[in-house]
């Protein structure tokens, strides 16, 4: 993550980068909640975070997710995946006295929250349980998604305007290079993206609290304050007396500020089958990130006019049919400098990594998703539409051997 400091990280200086995965049994691929199991063997005690060097590791609401994060913000994304790659490798190898192994993938595809999901009893246990006592957190939006988050520095108001202007513009095809969840309780959702689905309504009790998914416009941090944080906070405080959730991760859009470390995170990821897939696609975002916030594409004016249920409205159908959905309105295009009215999101992605290239290592898992499609869309082909719980199974193994292994997901033999 981007760390608090005296003098924050400029523009794309520096990104945070969380990981999040299933611990599963390595036989039934059941979900196993024994993450504070295995923080433990590694610190001696139950905390919620403990540090390997260039990353860390911490726990999340439920016990069978675990976070492998950079520890502290890292200058480049090329060296990475090798990283990633080691620690999900030691990782494994602590599990195997359980006979378990991590999951890759955004949503378990047979995992059932009433009776499987068990919340972290240790360090922190507080704030879970009062999310558990106001929402209710025996759902797939809260006890079965994993995703990927992705902080981005600012410093100063002006560079902060500049940032969230450029992700409001691109957060709405996000799930069109990584959706990976179309299988819930064994059936296909409709959606490629369904933790997506699930994400916007977890928290429909108290609306600010996720909005549109999409943030509203704002050019400085008192702006966010007032018109996001604010109301937010107000709303809370009747379920909340204590305050307890009473900061600014309790905000559950698709992007939210950070200003206790000057970042702003995106959290509208799916994970992937192997890190390297996961990095590559943050390369690609971080690259037409960084071309929007120089206004090379578009003024920010032009950025900030489009409004945010129109972009809404794009993101809900990337969630569903991801790189196949149908992009025509032509105030979007025309922010990012597309050259027709109307296209899929694939065709626009083709466009985005051609205009703002993310570097040579990523060119071939990049070439893998916008040729196949992203990892929902495998994952469907290879387990059909009504697939067969010994189906799901061998289309799952091998999505867990691909993490293992650090290799992208293409199907079954």
């Amino acid at each position: 993550m981007i760390a608090a400091s005296a003098s924050p990280l400029s523009l794309f200086a520096g990104y945070g980068i969380e990981l999040e995965y299933m611990i599963v049994d390595r036989a039934s691929l059941d979900v196993l909640a024994i993450a504070d199991k295995l923080i433990h063997t590694v610190a001696g005690d139950y905390r919620s975070e403990v540090e390997q060097g260039e990353l860390a590791w911490s726990n999340e609401m439920v016990l069978h997710v675990i976070e492998i994060k950079t520890n502290g913000p890292a200058g480049a994304l090329e060296p990475l995946p090798a990283l990633f790659q080691r620690d999900i490798t030691h990782i494994n190898e602590l599990l195997a006295p359980h006979e378990a192994c991590l999951m890759p993938g955004a949503i378990h595809p047979w995992m059932d929250p009433r009776t499987d999901a068990r919340l972290w009893p240790h360090e922190h246990n507080p704030v879970y349980e009062a999310y558990d006592r106001i929402f209710g957190c025996q759902g797939h939006g809260w006890s079965n998604l994993q995703s990927v988050h992705l902080n981005l520095p600012f410093a100063g108001d002006a560079e902060f305007a500049r940032l969230h202007a450029a992700i409001r513009v691109l957060l709405p095809v996000l799930p069109a290079l990584a959706a990976s969840s179309p299988i819930v309780e064994g059936q296909f959702t409709g959606m490629l993206d369904y933790r997506l689905e699930a994400y916007r309504l977890n928290a429909r009790k108290i609306p600010s609290i996720t909005g549109h998914v999409i943030p509203e416009t704002v050019s400085s941090r008192g702006d966010y304050e007032a018109g996001i944080l604010g109301p937010m906070y107000r709303d809370i405080a009747p379920f909340d007396p204590e305050s307890i959730l009473r900061h600014e991760w309790l905000n559950s859009r698709g992007a939210i500020a950070r200003f206790d470390r000057s970042a702003i995170e995106i959290r509208v990821l799916d994970i992937q089958e192997c890190s390297l897939a996961d990095l590559a696609v943050l390369a690609a975002i971080a690259s037409a990130l960084q071309r929007l916030a120089a206004e090379d594409w578009g003024d920010i004016k032009a950025q900030q006019a489009l409004t945010t249920e129109e972009l809404e409205a794009i993101l809900l159908e990337t969630a569903r049919s991801g790189e196949q959905a149908v992009i025509d309105n032509t105030r979007f295009l025309r922010v990012l400098k597309f050259p027709e009215r109307r296209c899929e999101a694939r065709d626009l992605w083709h466009y985005l990594i051609e205009e703002a290239p993310a570097g040579e290592i990523w060119r071939t898992p990049l070439r893998t998703i916008l040729r196949s499609g992203p990892l929902a869309r495998r994952l469907l082909r290879a387990a059909g539409k009504e697939p067969k719980r010994a189906r799901l199974s061998a289309v799952y193994a091998e999505l867990c051997r691909c993490l293992a292994e650090g290799r992208q997901f293409l199907g079954l033999d």
